[in-house]
C-alpha cells in the first residue's frame, strides 16, 4: 500500500487535549534488578498551552517524552495523543500520527549542512511524499512564519545558532502539526538569541493552537511557560507561579 500522500490543508477535528497519561509508569531491567524510571506520571497539555517540563539528567524526562510519542511504550498505564489511546494503535498508526500531527526539535537544530534551508524544511515533506509545488511552498511559508524567508536559500552551515533553530522550528511546523515536543531547544544559543527562540515558540503555541511540552533547563522559558512540571525520580509535580 502506498503511504498517504499529505496535503497543503489539513482538517482537524477538535480535541480536548493534546496530550495526556494517567498513572503512566515504565520499569527496566538493571544488573538482576529493577529500575523505575517513570512513577504513576499523570499529566495533561491542552490545545495552546506552551508547558515547560524541568527535570536533571536521569530524572526520567527523555523516557517520559518518548513515550509520549509513542517511541517507547509505558510498563502499566495509557497515553493518549489527541484523544486517541497509543496502546490501541499499531505502529504504522503511530508512525502516521507522528508525521502527520507531532512536530519535534531538539537541542541541535540537525540540519543538513549542504542543504538550502528550504530543503532542510521540505525532508518531512518529502517522507511524506508531498508534491514538489507544494513543498516548495509549504517550506516557504514556514520559513516567512518563523521569520526566515529571505535566508531560505542560504545553506545550514552559513545559518547562524539562531538561524538554524529557526529552520528546525519551521521543519517541525510545516507539515501543520497539532502536537510540538522539544528537548532543551535553546542549549546551544547564547541567552538572547535563546530568548528569542523562546518567545517565538510561545507565541507560535498560543497563535496556532499548538499544544508544546518543551524540556529545559532555561530559567527564561520557566517563566514564559504557561505551566512548569518538574519530573524528579519519576515522578511529576506542578509548579505554582
Amino acid at each position: 500500500m502506498e503511504p498517504e500522500i499529505l496535503t497543503t490543508q489539513q482538517t482537524h477535528a477538535p480535541v480536548k487535549t493534546i496530550v495526556e497519561t494517567r498513572a503512566v509508569t515504565r520499569d527496566y531491567p538493571s544488573g538482576g534488578g529493577i529500575v523505575h524510571a517513570l512513577r504513576g506520571i499523570d499529566l495533561r497539555v491542552l490545545p495552546g498551552e506552551f508547558v515547560a517540563l524541568r527535570g536533571r539528567s536521569g530524572s526520567g524526562k527523555t523516557t517520559l517524552l518518548n513515550i509520549l510519542i509513542g517511541l517507547d511504550n509505558p510498563t502499566s498505564g495509557e497515553v493518549f495523543v489527541l484523544d486517541q489511546k497509543l496502546s490501541s494503535m499499531s505502529e504504522t498508526e503511530r508512525a502516521r500520527l507522528r508525521r502527520e500531527s507531532v512536530g519535534m526539535m531538539f537541542q541541535n537544530a540537525h540540519l543538513f549542512p549542504s542543504l538550502t534551508a528550504q530543503e532542510n524544511v521540505e525532508i518531512p515533506l518529502r517522507l511524506a511524499r508531498v508534491p514538489s509545488r507544494k513543498r516548495t511552498e509549504m517550506a516557504q511559508q514556514a520559513l516567512a512564519h518563523v521569520g526566515l524567508g529571505k535566508r531560505a536559500h542560504h545553506r545550514g552551515m552559513e545559518l547562524s545558532g539562531g538561524e538554524q533553530q529557526r529552520v528546525a522550528l519551521a521543519r517541525a511546523l510545516v507539515h501543520k502539526p497539532r502536537f510540538i515536543i522539544a528537548d532543551e531547544p535553546t542549549g546551544n544559543l547564547d541567552s538572547l538569541t535563546g530568548r528569542d527562540i523562546i518567545h517565538l515558540l510561545r507565541s507560535i503555541a498560543h497563535e496556532e493552537h499548538i499544544g508544546m511540552l518543551i524540556a529545559t533547563h532555561d530559567a527564561v522559558l520557566y517563566k514564559a511557560a504557561d505551566r512548569v512540571l518538574n519530573i524528579n525520580d519519576g515522578q511529576i509535580t506542578e509548579e505554582v507561579k
